[in-house]
C-alpha cells in the first residue's frame, strides 16, 4: 500500500513543495534479472521542512534521493523540484538545476585537497561564475561554526569539520533543497550529532530544505518527519519522530526488507 496523508501533500501547513514525486518506478534489468527499486512511489517535500527517509537496506532509499536529486532517470513517473519537472530535461538543463537549485551532502566529504575551506565553500559558486551572497556565506559559516578554520585546506580539518565545509558549500547557492545521503556515516556520534545539530539549524533559522536519507533512528529524530520505504513502496509516515519511535517502527520493517524483491 502507498500511503499518503494530509501531511504528505503539502509538507508544513501554509509551505510550498520544495519536490515532489508521482507515481514514480525505477526497474532495472529484464526478464529473469528484473527488480523493481520503486514502485510507484508518491511523497512531498515541503519548503523548510526536515525530511528523513528510512527503510531496509535494498528498500529504495537511495534511488529515491537520486531520482529526486536529477542523478538518475526514473522508469515511469514523474519528479519536480519547485516547479521544474525534471522529465524530459536535457543534461545541460539538470546540470544547471543541480548546480543552482540543489545543495548535495554525501557520506564521503569530496572537498578538493588543493582549497581552502573557504574555497570550497564557494566551489559552486566559482563554476556557474555567480557572485557569492556575502552575507548568506557568512550566516552559513556562523551556523557552522568555521569561522577560524577558513583557510585551512580539507588535510588540516578533522572529519567532523570538513563534513561541516561540505554542509556549507551545499547551502552557499541558497538552493531550493538539500539532499543529504548518510551524512554522519563516517563520523563519531559526537561528531554527527553537531553536524546533524547544523541540519536542524539550517532548517530552523535559515530556511532551508532537506531531505536526508539515513538509517540511525537518532539521526532520524532530529527530523520534522521520517518516511519509511520497503521494497521500493512508501509504506508509512510520521512527524515529530524520536529514536525510540522510529526503532520501533524500523524493527517492524524488517521482515519486508528482508523478502525478495517483486520482478512483477
Amino acid at each position: 500500500m502507498n500511503v499518503t496523508t494530509a501531511s504528505t501533500a503539502t509538507g508544513r501547513a501554509g509551505a510550498g513543495t520544495a519536490a515532489r514525486a508521482t507515481g514514480l518506478s525505477k526497474v532495472h534489468g529484464e526478464g529473469e534479472t528484473r527488480v523493481v527499486a520503486l514502485d510507484d512511489v508518491n511523497v512531498v517535500f515541503g519548503q523548510g521542512e526536515f525530511t528523513a527517509i528510512m527503510g531496509p537496506s535494498g528498500s529504495g532509499k537511495s534511488t529515491l534521493m537520486h531520482c529526486l536529486a536529477g542523478l538518475d532517470t526514473a522508469t515511469s513517473g514523474s519528479v519536480t523540484i519547485g516547479d521544474t519537472e525534471l522529465v524530459g530535461l536535457r543534461d545541460r538543463q539538470l546540470t544547471r538545476l543541480r548546480r543552482e537549485r540543489i545543495g548535495f551532502v554525501f557520506q564521503a566529504f569530496n572537498l578538493l585537497p588543493t582549497l581552502s575551506a573557504l574555497e570550497n565553500i564557494t566551489l559552486p559558486l566559482d563554476i556557474a561564475g555567480r557572485r557569492p551572497d556575502e552575507q548568506w556565506i557568512a550566516r552559513v559559516i556562523d551556523a557552522v561554526g568555521l569561522a577560524g578554520r577558513l583557510a585551512h585546506r580539507p588535510s588540516q580539518l578533522s572529519g567532523g569539520q570538513q563534513q561541516r565545509v561540505a554542509c556549507a558549500r551545499a547551502l552557499a547557492s541558497k538552493p531550493g533543497i538539500v539532499f543529504a545521503d548518510e551524512p554522519t556515516g563516517n563520523l563519531d556520534s559526537r561528531t554527527g550529532a553537531e553536524i546533524l545539530g547544523f541540519l536542524r539549524t539550517s532548517v530552523d533559522e535559515l530556511g532551508q530544505t532537506v531531505v536526508m536519507v539515513t538509517h540511525d533512528p537518532v539521526a532520524a529524530g532530529y527530523a520534522d518527519r521520517v518516511v519509511f520505504l520497503a521494497d521500493g513502496r512508501v509504506v508509512d509516515e510520521f512527524r515529530l519522530p524520536t529514536a525510540d519511535t522510529v526503532l520501533d517502527r524500523m524493527r517492524r520493517l524488517e521482515p519486508a526488507g528482508r523478502t525478495t524483491r517483486r520482478t512483477t
